[in-house]
């Protein structure tokens, strides 16, 4: 797997720090909520990233997840975002933290804001492992006192690891590394 690798982004120290920059920042954001938030992670993508999160989060909190498919195996959101595994928690009048892996086009991330809203969230939060703006083509609404918690701008690459796949494979690597376009343009 590592020889699949162009070059790493962010090493698994860099990336720890600033789990722990957004962890510190979330917390101090809701110290004061009267119910604990929820913390909705985004299926497979984000699953990573939401349990070193939350676990640098020295508050009550409740943690569900939610699927939408927009990748299948391919580089390319199909845009056309759809939820195919929905939340356990009510979320009706609670403050909620969408917490994504990356955001591109931003399809997938007005797609599930817009689901949650429909559930009766009273704020939406995001919080993005990687917030890749260059490729944003749908400029999503927060809810309520909503926040925009970002981990790293992250360039135009296809980037793998910490959760992050092309094919469900290299999720489990404990960077963030650009995958040599040889790895994915011959089945895409």
């Amino acid at each position: 797997m590592e020889s699949h690798i162009e070059r790493v982004l962010w090493t698994q120290d860099q990336i720890s720090l600033r789990v722990s920059e957004l962890a510190s920042d979330i917390a101090s954001d809701f110290e004061a909520a009267a119910l604990p938030p929820v913390f909705v992670a985004v299926a497979t993508g984000a699953f990573l990233f939401v349990a070193d999160l939350v676990r640098k989060v020295p508050l009550p909190l409740v943690v569900d997840f939610v699927r939408s498919d927009s990748y299948g195996s391919g580089t390319e959101s199909s845009g056309a975002p759809a939820v195919s595994l929905d939340l356990k928690v009510d979320v009706r009048g609670r403050h909620v933290v969408l917490v994504e892996d990356i955001v591109d086009t931003g399809n997938t991330l007005s797609c599930l804001i817009g689901h949650l809203k429909s559930k009766g969230a009273s704020s939406i939060s995001v919080c993005a492992f990687l917030d890749k703006s260059v490729r944003r083509k749908v400029h999503f609404q927060l809810v309520g006192d909503g926040k925009f918690y970002r981990g790293f701008e992250c360039p135009d690459y296809f980037v793998v690891g910490y959760g992050m796949d092309y094919a469900e494979l290299y999720r489990n690597l404990p960077y963030i590394g650009v995958l040599k376009p040889q790895c994915y343009t011959l089945s895409d």
